[in-house]
C-alpha cells in the first residue's frame, strides 16, 4: 500500500503530499522518507508548482521513526535510516518552492523534525508537538538539528530533555508554527496561506529563501553586506523590474514563470 500520496494542484500551482500510513501513527520509515524525497525532487523539477503542503491522514501527523527499523538492527541499518531523514529534511531546505505543514493531531520526535524542517506551518488548535526521545533511552539528536534551529535555544532543551508536550498555542508563541487555527479549518487555512504564497514569482520566492538561509547562518555585519550584493543582483532581474514597473503602471505584475499561461 502506497503510504504517501501527491496531489498536484495545477490551477493552484501547489503540490500537496499526504502520509496516509495511520496505522503505523504515519512514522517516517525508510520507505517514507524515500517516498517523500521522491515526491519532492519532482516538485523541485517542475517550475509550475509554487508551493508545497506536507499533511497527513489520521489523528496522528507522525510519531517519529518507526522504531521497528532501529530496535535490533545493526549500526549499518540504523545509520542508513538516520542519513536517509537528513538528505529529507535537506531537500525541503533546498527546494526552490516553499514548503509548508498543515498539522493536525501529533507531531512527535521526527515527526517535530519534519514540522521545523518546512518553511511554514499551521497548526490546528489540538495539535500538539514534543521530542521525547529521553523517556525511551535514545535522545533526540536528529530531530534537535531543525527544531533547535526553530525555537529559543532554552525552550528546544526543555522540549529535549524533558519530553514533555507543547501545546500548538506555545509552539506558535515560541516560533515552531506559524499559525493555529480552529480543527475544522485546518485544511482551509493551509491552503489559503499556500494559495498567497503561491501567487508570486517563482524565481523570487526560490531567490529569497536561499539568501534566508545564507543570511541565518552569517553575523549580522556578513548578512548585511551579503543583503546589499544580493538586492544590488535582484534588481536586474526580469521579475524585479516588471515587478516595479507594474506598481508604476498600477496593473497586475506577469511573473516571468507564468508567461505561458
Amino acid at each position: 500500500m502506497e503510504q504517501v500520496h501527491v496531489e498536484w494542484m495545477d490551477t493552484k500551482r501547489i503540490v500537496r503530499i499526504t502520509l496516509d500510513h495511520a496505522a503505523k501513527r504515519n512514522a517516517l520509515s525508510m520507505q517514507v522518507l524515500q517516498s517523500l524525497c521522491d515526491y519532492l525532487g519532482q516538485v523541485r523539477r517542475n517550475v509550475h508548482f509554487n508551493a508545497v503542503i506536507i499533511r497527513a491522514q489520521g489523528p496522528v501527523f507522525s510519531a517519529g521513526h518507526d522504531l521497528a527499523e532501529i530496535l535490533g538492527h545493526d549500526t549499518t541499518s540504523v545509520r542508513a535510516i538516520f542519513q536517509q531523514c537528513a538528505e529529507t529534511m535537506a531537500l525541503i531546505h533546498d527546494l526552490p518552492q516553499i514548503v509548508i505543514a498543515e498539522v493536525s493531531g501529533l507531531a512527535t520526535a521526527a515527526g517535530c523534525q519534519l514540522v521545523a524542517a518546512c518553511d511554514l506551518a499551521v497548526a490546528a488548535q489540538s495539535a500538539r508537538f514534543a521530542t521525547p526521545g529521553v523517556k525511551i533511552g535514545f535522545f533526540c539528536a536528529s530531530p534537535s538539528v531543525q527544531v533547535a534551529r526553530s525555537v529559543p535555544r532554552k525552550q528546544a532543551a526543555e522540549m529535549l530533555f524533558t519530553g514533555r508536550w507543547m501545546t500548538a498555542a506555545d509552539a506558535r508563541a515560541y516560533g515552531l508554527i506559524n499559525r493555529v487555527v480552529p480543527d475544522e479549518e485546518i485544511s482551509s487555512a493551509t491552503l489559503s496561506l499556500a494559495s498567497e504564497v503561491a501567487a508570486w514569482s517563482l524565481p523570487v520566492l526560490a531567490s529569497g529563501k536561499e539568501f534566508l538561509h545564507q543570511q541565518w547562518e552569517m553575523t549580522e555585519s556578513g548578512a548585511a553586506h551579503y543583503a546589499i550584493e544580493y538586492m544590488a543582483r535582484q534588481s536586474q532581474t526580469r521579475d524585479a523590474v516588471e515587478g516595479m514597473t507594474a506598481f508604476f503602471e498600477k496593473r497586475p505584475p506577469r511573473w516571468s514563470d507564468r508567461s505561458c499561461e
